[in-house]
């Protein structure tokens, strides 16, 4: 008799996973470093933009300084997209989470464009253009320092880091490799290969909680003991959303060709910043921005809010969603999604009463982050992180099913960028997105 031993990569071992976890703590700590420096870059300027600025010239910033600021913001992206070498890299209607390492050229503009976004009140989270960021830093710092770690390991480094740093916790991470580890064709036990992701992005995240980065986490009330109508009112809800999402997504493409139908990059983002405003005096501040501290904002008062000001403000957010992705902004969906998914939340517990209102919000952000993401597992972590109560993790395992099937055989929420020709010259009115 002998024990069974288990398929193992001979690459993959403890020596080399303990060499290699130095550099991955590294890299979770500089990627953490560089986020929390453009979030604070961001925040610095946003003060400066809505509240010292106003201030100083006696304007009410929730009015007209709206339209403003916004249309300003559009203008400066589009000058910085058109005339600064790189571009801003790659529009981020047209990538993924996670792409490959952009050139270094790139990372200056699409720092700047996206540092004007957050703080000028654009629609989207910093998701995308950090990972970018980090992921093109770490790639070229280990090749020259350390050459034998493969680009690829770094990539899924870098990421992981960043995403344990931008939800506060190396789950995250774990959830979203998952996936992907798993589909690689390599050897050995899936948590060998996620030994240094986790290591990655638990450094990531206990940075961003040392230099007192805001956690990803709301107050809301307990669910207490699940009911067996729960389940029924919960795959309503999440049901709902997600087809709210999928109308979301049919929009995409048209809401992106009539943008880009201005065809200078000036001309889009501009247009792009002046609807933006439209929407956010219409809207208010709520509706603007990335959505993590206006999540905060709805979930500390939910009974101040009825069913029409719940439908307006998720309305109002998906257009400015749309708008923003299509207008050449740089910037994530996934924070603006989860917006929209607590206030499709509050309002199917307001139209359902008996559905509890963490449970109600964890349903919604479940349809919507569906589409958004194609990812069951992000779909049920931020659920669970926003509402704040893991005993919801049970229902949300069951109803997230009937959603599923609504998404799974839909299009990913992207736009396919066109396909280049490399003996094309570059003209000077093309849409900005390659160098």
């Amino acid at each position: 008799m002998s024990l069974a031993i288990p398929p193992r990569d001979p690459e993959v071992t403890p020596k080399r996973l303990l060499l290699l976890a130095i550099p991955a703590l590294a890299i979770g700590v500089v990627s953490a470093l560089i986020l929390f420096g453009l979030d604070r870059l961001a925040a610095v300027l946003q003060s400066a933009l809505w509240d010292a600025l106003p201030d100083a010239l006696g304007v009410d910033p929730s009015g007209w300084w709206i339209v403003l600021v916004l249309t300003i913001t559009g203008l400066a992206v589009g000058l910085v997209l058109r005339y600064v070498p790189g571009h801003g890299g790659p529009d981020s209607a047209t990538t993924e989470l996670v792409e490959e390492p952009q050139p270094l050229k790139n990372l200056p503009g699409l720092l700047l464009v996206t540092v004007l976004a957050l703080a000028g009140g654009v629609s989207l989270g910093p998701e995308n253009p950090i990972i970018a960021v980090n992921t093109a830093l770490m790639v070229a710092v280990i090749a020259r320092l350390i050459p034998s770690v493969p680009k690829q390991l770094t990539v899924l480094l870098a990421a992981s880091a960043t995403i344990g740093a931008l939800f506060g916790t190396p789950v995250a991470a774990a959830l979203v490799f998952t996936g992907i580890v798993a589909a690689l064709k390599s050897g050995g036990a899936l948590w060998d290969r996620l030994f240094l992701p986790l290591v990655a992005a638990g450094a990531g995240a206990f940075t961003m909680r040392l230099v007192g980065a805001p956690l990803f986490t709301f107050s809301l009330p307990p669910y207490g003991a699940p009911q067996a109508l729960d389940l029924l009112t919960g795959a309503i809800v999440a049901s709902a959303a997600a087809v709210i999402g999928l109308a979301m997504l049919a929009a995409f493409p048209i809401i992106y060709r009539a943008m880009h139908s201005l065809r200078h990059p000036v001309l889009i983002a501009t247009a792009g910043g002046l609807l933006l405003g439209l929407l956010g005096l219409l809207g208010g501040p709520i509706t603007m921005f990335k959505g993590l501290e206006e999540i905060g904002e709805l979930l500390n008062d939910p009974d101040a809010y009825d069913a029409p000001q719940l439908a307006a403000i998720a309305g109002i957010k998906i257009l400015a969603l749309l708008i923003a992705a299509s207008s050449l902004f740089r910037g994530g969906r996934v924070f603006p999604a989860t917006f929209i998914g607590v206030a499709l939340g509050m309002l199917g517990h307001a139209l359902i009463p008996s559905l509890p209102l963490g449970l109600a919000v964890g349903c919604a952000i479940v349809g919507v982050l569906l589409v958004v993401t194609r990812d069951g597992w992000i779909a049920i972590f931020v659920a669970v992180a926003v509402a704040g109560d893991i005993t919801i993790l049970p229902m949300l395992c069951v109803i997230v099913l009937p959603a599923w099937l609504l998404v799974t055989g839909a299009p990913e929420f992207r736009i396919l960028p066109p396909k280049k020709d490399p003996e094309a010259a570059p003209t000077p009115s093309a849409p900005v997105g390659a160098d």
